[in-house]
């Protein structure tokens, strides 16, 4: 299997916001933004391996400014790291306001895709060809983030499972939460 370039499988669609997709205050929904961040990872990850892909994971989603209804949006996707099966996808998000030229930034996340086959099982994947800096920074990113959300996953559920009725309540405490029907 032949390896390939973030470049080859490099992705961008760009989407003008319409009133169907927003809120009675004139902002785009975040479920709207988090279904094209979706079909661009989709895009970006099947064209890498070749094969269909599926969702497993969404990190770093954070909304950092509102999309207006008229702006145009475009989601820049590609390949940062890949695994055996997987491939951690980095999506950049901006807005554009076409009448004054106004971009602005409004959101990075990634999204962790898995290649199928036709039978439904995981699928290997190319490797990741590096042919720049900002490439290999990426890759490295994406190791990090790989290994940052297993030990998350490890760690919820390590500490989650030692704590007793009383160490959990004793937790919520000064949370705001009402526990005064709890038994």
């Amino acid at each position: 299997m032949k390896s390939k370039s973030p470049t080859f499988s490099a992705t961008t669609i760009t989407e003008l916001m319409i009133p169907s997709y927003a809120n009675f205050s004139g902002k785009v929904h975040g479920g709207i933004l988090l279904s094209l961040m979706d079909k661009v990872a989709f895009a970006c990850a099947a064209k890498h391996s070749g094969t269909y892909c599926v969702t497993v994971s969404v990190e770093g989603v954070e909304f950092l400014q509102p999309v207006e209804v008229g702006e145009l949006v475009s989601l820049k996707a590609s390949v940062n790291y890949v695994g055996r099966s997987s491939m951690i996808i980095g999506i950049h998000i901006e807005s554009l306001k076409p009448k004054t030229g106004e971009i602005k930034h409004t959101n990075t996340c990634y999204f962790t895709m898995v290649a199928k086959g036709e039978d439904g099982k995981t699928q290997e994947v190319p490797q990741l060809l590096l042919e720049n800096h900002e490439q290999l920074k990426r890759f490295v990113e994406g190791m990090t983030i790989k290994n940052i959300s297993k030990r998350k996953r490890v760690l919820l559920d390590e500490e989650i499972e030692k704590y007793t009725k009383d160490n959990l309540l004793s937790h919520c405490k000064n949370e705001r939460c009402d526990l005064s029907k709890f038994s």
